[in-house]
């Protein structure tokens, strides 16, 4: 039997994918839907065209379809995630034609209809960069940036290679990513690319030294961090060390050998902590505010954003392990949400924060709308083309350890800035004393030393707004 197809979209892209559907001969058009009720009764070749997308899962059953294609590359990203939602209903096969604001290596592509994954489900707004403005602090100069082999820090290297530096150093305490990595750099760029691996530990101040004093970058992205919360509440002294003083000690190695901006990738779960992860990166971020106060010459800067899909400890990679191994899928809680964005789009909206950088801000990427974890699951399970709960039972286990159902991006007191980009804003600066903050750092470092038992009391008295949770 044949692969019965649904076509979504009357133009002339509809048009094309039907005749190019016909023509490779794997599979037949049965029907075209449209949400322009001129179009409906109409037909392209043989294919009737049928009206409103609201219709597609009753059509869908009505015609038996194996597979749909949305083939509406002008369509906003409102009107794209509204229909790839509606298509997520059935149990068809999803796959469509790129929208044209859709870029590889910074050229449109259109024409290779490609299947639908859940990072599409979410169909967020193109991101708009100054390319100019990025390319004035990264063009010829030397960018390091840690954790460089994680997964924002691996496309942190791709895309600033795109731009020329003089040098790219990835710097990382595991090196099979890290070599990954560079292996791809220098199969794309050859030797147009000046990039090598470094490893080492940002708890290692000496490493730190000589790296610094070695290669005297002028940018750093510090994007290396512990960042799996179950973990962390497990291990808080280790979250700490290699947080909080991991950052403390890259920090004073840019000052002391002139780094000229330093951004710290923080995550929403800095604001209101309820987990020693999300409150070591609160430190994170008052230690970065304290820096730039006393260190002017370089421009310190945090930039806060929520879930990436397809980062190390995402749940994305998890459900789909999950699903391929039968199930069940779990999930903490039915009601439990996050933010989420794509790594690219997040990496982007990093450096073009950094351009904007003059000292001391936290930028706050603007994630859209909560998704609810209990449907990006069912999503997952559709697009893998299974029934949740039928063929994929979804169980909840309940909130972890330091986990809550919902995560915050900026806190009350802080407000908000615009930036000339509307996905950037720009929060106030953290009310604190910095002579108070230095003691309380050097108290909490012994007792990292001496592996208190208590560390996150310790934690809680330094961050007022970090509570623990049971």
């Amino acid at each position: 039997m044949p692969v019965t197809v649904m076509v979504v979209g009357a133009g002339w892209a509809g048009a094309t994918t039907i005749r190019d559907t016909r023509l490779s001969g794997d599979a037949t058009v049965v029907i075209a839907v449209d949400d322009d009720p001129a179009k409906a009764g109409t037909r392209i070749g043989r294919v009737k065209v049928l009206y409103s997308t609201e219709n597609i899962p009753e059509y869908a059953r009505r015609y038996a379809i194996d597979e749909i294609i949305i083939a509406i590359p002008s369509a906003s990203a409102v009107d794209k995630r509204r229909i790839m939602n509606i298509c997520a209903q059935t149990d068809c096969k999803l796959r469509y034609v790129p929208m044209l604001s859709e870029v590889v290596d910074g050229k449109p592509q259109m024409g290779a209809v490609r299947d639908v994954n859940i990072a599409d489900l979410l169909c967020r707004d193109e991101v708009k960069l100054d390319m100019d403005s990025i390319r004035s602090y990264l063009t010829d100069r030397t960018v390091l940036v840690t954790g460089g082999g994680g997964s924002i820090g691996s496309e942190l290297c791709r895309q600033i290679a795109r731009f020329s530096p003089k040098r790219l150093i990835i710097f990382d305490i595991y090196e099979n990513n890290a070599y990954e990595l560079l292996y791809e750099l220098r199969q794309k760029y050859g030797s147009a690319l000046n990039a090598e691996v470094l490893i080492g530990s940002i708890r290692d101040r000496k490493r730190l030294e000589a790296v610094f004093a070695q290669y005297r970058p002028d940018v750093v992205f510090h994007a290396a961090a512990h960042k799996h919360v179950p973990l962390m509440e497990d291990s808080p002294n280790e979250a700490v060390k290699n947080n909080v003083f991991g950052t403390y000690n890259t920090a004073q190695a840019a000052v002391k050998h002139g780094v000229k901006k330093f951004v710290l990738i923080s995550t929403d779960k800095a604001v209101n902590p309820t987990n020693i992860m999300g409150a070591s990166k609160r430190l994170c971020e008052m230690i970065i505010q304290m820096m730039s106060r006393r260190h002017t010459c370089t421009d310190f800067v945090a930039v806060r954003f929520g879930n990436v899909m397809g980062s190390n400890g995402s749940v994305v990679p998890l459900f789909k392990k999950q699903i391929a191994e039968g199930g069940p899928v779990t999930v903490t809680h039915p009601e439990i949400t996050r933010f989420f964005m794509t790594i690219p789009e997040a990496v982007s909206l990093i450096l073009q924060a950094a351009y904007y950088a003059k000292g001391g801000e936290i930028f706050v990427l603007d994630m859209g709308n909560p998704v609810k974890i209990d449907d990006m699951a069912r999503n997952l399970i559709r697009l893998s083309g299974y029934e949740p709960d039928v063929d994929i039972k979804i169980v909840y286990t309940g909130l972890r350890p330091g986990e809550k159902l919902y995560e915050e991006l900026l806190m009350a007191e802080e407000g908000l800035r615009e930036t000339t980009n509307k996905l950037i804003h720009i929060g106030n600066p953290i009310e604190m004393d910095d002579d108070l903050f230095l003691l309380q750092l050097a108290r909490l470092e012994t007792a990292c030393e001496n592996e208190a038992d208590n560390m996150k009391e310790i934690v809680e008295e330094i961050v007022p707004t970090y509570h623990q949770i049971s």
